[in-house]
């Protein structure tokens, strides 16, 4: 049979270690926080491209059609010098610049959505970040509520009147998984 002495210093023992566990989470969870959350409000509230980089997205696609067009230009313009026939030459060109003006309105709205959609990403990326922060809240709170149930099975222990340590810890461990927060038999038993 167990002296009085072993199952008290077991449980002593055991809240000294979870106390220690909980002061490692809360000194990771301080450390974490201090360096990530001021980044995600930071993202949070400036989600999207700065003007700078707004300015060369649109600068290099817009670019990138003028080039395009610019070598159309300058193909007609070789066939009219090398065929000496300006015949469809005006409406060529007409034609080419119209098609132009369509194609970049085309890139501005495609750059207007991409730049809309990246600042969405980013929010939600800002806020599943923060609400993940809020996550570790709990984990510490159940730390803290093991070490007081442990404590309640020690005094237990010591009161109870022979029916024992074990007796007392199945009774303060039923207590604490009971109160976790989204604590069920079917997820604690699977």
């Amino acid at each position: 049979m167990l002296s009085q002495d072993v199952p008290s210093e077991m449980t002593d023992q055991e809240r000294a270690n979870i106390d220690a566990l909980n002061q490692q989470f809360f000194g990771q969870q301080q450390q974490i926080g201090s360096t990530l959350l001021p980044q995600y409000q930071s993202i949070l509230n400036n989600p999207g491209l700065s003007p700078a980089d707004k300015a060369a997205v649109t600068g290099q696609s817009q670019g990138a059609l003028s080039s395009a067009f610019d070598s159309l230009q300058q193909s007609a313009q070789n066939r009219l010098a090398r065929t000496r026939n300006s015949a469809g030459f005006g409406e060529l060109t007409d034609e080419l610049a119209r098609q132009k003006g369509i194609a970049e309105a085309g890139q501005t709205q495609k750059n207007q959505l991409a730049f809309t959609n990246t600042a969405f990403q980013r929010q939600m990326a800002a806020l599943q970040g923060l609400s993940a922060s809020l996550a570790w809240t709990p984990i510490s709170s159940a730390a803290r509520l093991a070490s007081r149930e442990l404590l309640n099975v020690r005094a237990n222990a010591s009161r109870s009147n022979g029916s024992g340590f074990f007796s007392a810890l199945g009774s303060g461990l039923g207590s604490t998984l009971g109160a976790l927060p989204g604590a069920s038999s079917s997820r604690l038993l699977s």
